[in-house]
């Protein structure tokens, strides 16, 4: 959809959940078919089987820059596991792994930096830490904030912005705690990207995943896409392994018109800011887990993947916000 007044929304997704064998092959041929110009990166098998991003050695990385190049693709964002570790190191009854947090600075973060920039992207996707199962978030939320900060500092010293995703599980597991990081930390290489999904699994309402929104507007980078239908109970935990509820985004509970019509009005203002960080524009990044989700992955196969986008598509359309797909003139303009 195109609108004169207003640049068009940038639609991105998480590549390896439209590929049945997660091949770089598999991924470019449907996202280019689907009418994608961008997608993130996380898993994905460029000839030395399925390796997260973070695993990728120099000669993939080559494979990969050539390939998506011919596919007429760049990247949105590193879908980086960053934050997704202990806070500290004791024994939860969970299989989260603790790494020091110097050394996972120095090695880990720097890494995910490094990627960003090979791979020509601005943004780094990441998480919040985990806190002890059963433990109170406030008692962890200082120092939560203390080393998100310091990862933040090091991706704005190569140029990048950091993008803190809401996430069940993790301190940052409401719009609400994110925020308040955001706020402590008040830095601009700093932005969070909102998930309904993740929001309505943990049980909230549809009422109660908007004022999560809000709570994150002032901060917002980004946004994933994906949709559940809510479950009859709230945890305080949840199993990432169990969850089947997952719904194209017209069909679930998170109020994604309601958002995109709200999204609409405070458009302006946002995009000032991302201009000013150099990221080009406002990203709906999919990651529909139509086929399944867990921890750290989703799956939709290309045909999940198509459901999932004209979904996104029919909303926009719905309320008049602007976006881009593949024309004829691009396929003319990739032809000389």
């Amino acid at each position: 959809m195109q609108n004169s007044h207003m640049p068009p929304l940038l639609l991105s997704g998480l590549a390896d959940e439209a590929a049945n064998q997660k091949t770089v092959m598999q991924q470019f041929c449907a996202f280019a078919a689907l009418g994608l110009k961008y997608y993130t990166i996380r898993f994905i098998d460029a000839g030395a089987g399925i390796q997260n991003v973070m695993q990728l050695e120099s000669e993939a990385i080559d494979t990969i820059l050539n390939l998506q190049k011919e596919y007429g693709l760049s990247v949105s964002s590193i879908g980086s596991p960053i934050g997704k570790v202990k806070l500290i190191d004791s024994d939860d009854g969970t299989s989260n792994r603790f790494v020091p947090f110097k050394e996972y600075l120095a090695r880990d973060v720097r890494r995910a930096c490094e990627l960003a920039n090979r791979f020509h992207c601005k943004l780094i996707r990441g998480f919040s830490f985990y806190h002890p199962r059963g433990s109170d978030i406030a008692t962890h939320l200082a120092q939560a904030i203390d080393q998100i900060g310091e990862i933040v500092r090091v991706c704005d010293s190569h140029g990048l912005t950091f993008g803190l995703e809401v996430e069940a599980n993790l301190v940052g597991q409401t719009g609400k705690l994110l925020a308040q990081i955001h706020e402590a930390i008040a830095h601009p290489g700093l932005v969070l990207v909102f998930d309904g999904a993740n929001l309505v699994c943990q049980g909230m309402s549809t009422d109660q995943v908007l004022e999560e929104y809000h709570a994150m507007k002032p901060g917002l980078g980004w946004i994933h896409v994906k949709d559940y239908k809510r479950p009859d109970t709230k945890s305080s935990h949840v199993d990432e392994e169990s969850l089947k509820a997952f719904v194209p985004a017209d069909a679930g509970d998170s109020g994604h018109e309601a958002i995109f019509r709200d999204l609409k009005s405070y458009y302006p203002t946002l995009m000032e800011r991302l201009k000013g960080r150099g990221i080009p524009g406002l990203f709906i990044d999919l990651e529909p887990h139509l086929k399944g989700g867990g921890q750290f992955g989703g799956f939709s196969g290309p045909d999940g993947f198509g459901v999932a986008l004209r979904s996104v598509c029919r909303l926009l359309d719905y309320v008049g916000m602007p976006y881009a797909l593949r024309s004829y003139d691009d396929i003319r303009a990739s032809r000389t």
